[in-house]
């Protein structure tokens, strides 16, 4: 088969979460430890730094990524989902696996495929550590795809562990609430191994610090740390400067990122804190830190966190898609000049949708619309459910088409916002 049928075959045979929902969530790791075993373990042949989290865990895996390759360090990254290329999920130094190697581990073990019948991010995972064993990566950033505890990507052990914050999302698999979500989150910590978390919350944070006192796992708070001073856009638009106060330290820190959403701020604080710990075994001085942040998208090629994609009107996309990120998202638009808001928004439909159209502007005008996968709710259901929070708008067949009516409607002093899914962001991408 070539590239594009086997990829068409994985989508096909292989269960999938981001497109059929939980139907594809295993309740246990023994699909990923048998393909794993039946490849000679590729992931205890690499280091690494393991990333969980409600939202954050893109950005501050790519920020790392990032970091580790100003310093010199051959760097692996596996994330998910994708938004254009199923190659974005397995990178080496900011460069996408190879479609041959795709294939080749596709033919290579298709029969270990048909016998342990693996879904497609257990498949996807196994991959990813066999090519990062391979080509002998210094050290893999790591994201869970769902959870931590049951996620396919917990059978490392790794130099580190993240928690970057936990709010309410995939309620119907890790618990209604913040304490049942954290149990999740927190199965990634690992018996002495440092874990960095991101966020301070008191309805969760007891459930983090007693498992890293069971696992003897030091824990480091990264607002306790490092204290937000305030963040400038600069001129060009496209980046913004981020100032920390250090405890114990008199002078401010100054971050230039290259990622320009408010909602960085958590995460780059999140990211100082891990080099903090790691600079004991790593060479990650203050010069590869800044270079490698400033340098965040063009190292790893990140896409669509609070990207702009179009000046005139400001076109903007995100791919935050459950309550709390469209509340930042919600707040930063309302911290931006425009005459009139274009929204275009589709959502999957597994959300508990209420408390989303809660918070988006009922002064907006709506382009309802569904991705094209089996998961997306139907744009004539969405603009139903929006009407009952006053969110007016119309009905599109795709995205697409959402897209280029907002374009169409919009003056150039208006502002376009695209999201509420990843998959909308995809399709634009």
């Amino acid at each position: 088969m070539t590239y594009s049928q086997v990829l068409e075959h994985m989508y096909r045979q292989l269960p999938m979460y981001q497109r059929v929902g939980s139907t594809a969530f295993k309740k246990n790791l023994d699909n990923v430890i048998a393909l794993c075993d039946a490849l000679d373990n590729p992931e205890k042949k690499f280091k690494s730094i393991h990333i969980a989290g409600t939202n954050g865990k893109g950005s501050v895996s790519h920020m790392l990524t990032s970091v580790f390759q100003s310093a010199g360090y051959k760097t692996g990254l596996y994330t998910s989902p994708h938004l254009k290329d199923f190659r974005e999920r397995i990178k080496i130094d900011g460069r996408m696996i190879s479609k041959h190697r795709v294939t080749s581990f596709y033919h290579r073990y298709e029969k270990l495929f048909k016998k342990i019948k693996p879904s497609f991010f257990e498949m996807t995972v196994a991959m990813a550590f066999d090519y990062f064993a391979k080509k002998k990566v210094d050290i893999a950033i790591i994201e869970t795809g769902l959870g931590g505890r049951l996620d396919s990507t917990n059978i490392i052990n790794p130099e580190l562990s993240i928690i970057t914050n936990i709010s309410k999302d995939h309620t119907q698999m890790l618990g209604n609430t913040l304490k049942q979500i954290a149990k999740e989150k927190a199965g990634i910590i690992k018996k002495n191994t440092p874990v960095v978390l991101g966020a301070y919350n008191t309805e969760y944070y007891s459930v983090i610090a007693n498992k890293c006192k069971h696992q003897k796992a030091p824990l480091h708070v990264a607002p306790k740390k490092f204290k937000f001073i305030d963040s400038k856009i600069q001129k060009n638009g496209q980046h913004q400067l981020v100032s920390f106060n250090k405890t114990n330290k008199s002078k401010p820190i100054k971050v230039e990122l290259d990622l320009i959403g408010s909602y960085q701020q958590e995460n780059v604080r999140t990211v100082l804190q891990v080099i903090e710990v790691l600079k004991a075994d790593y060479s990650l001085n203050d010069k590869n830190v800044l270079t490698g942040l400033k340098n965040t998208i063009k190292n790893t090629g990140l896409l669509a966190r609070w990207q702009i994609i179009n000046n005139k009107p400001i076109t903007i996309i995100d791919t935050g898609h459950n309550e709390a990120a469209i509340k930042t998202i919600t707040n930063q638009l309302k911290q931006m000049s425009f005459k009139k808001l274009h929204i275009v928004f589709g959502v999957v439909d597994d959300k508990k949708l209420n408390g989303i159209l809660s918070l988006l502007p009922k002064s907006a005008q709506y382009y309802f619309c569904k991705a094209n996968v089996p998961r997306g709710l139907d744009a004539e259901l969405l603009k139903t459910k929006a009407k009952k929070f006053q969110l007016s708008g119309n009905v599109y067949s795709s995205v697409k088409k959402a897209a280029n009516a907002a374009l169409k409607e919009a003056n150039a002093k208006d502002l376009i916002f695209i999201g509420g899914s990843a998959f909308v962001c995809a399709e634009i991408i």
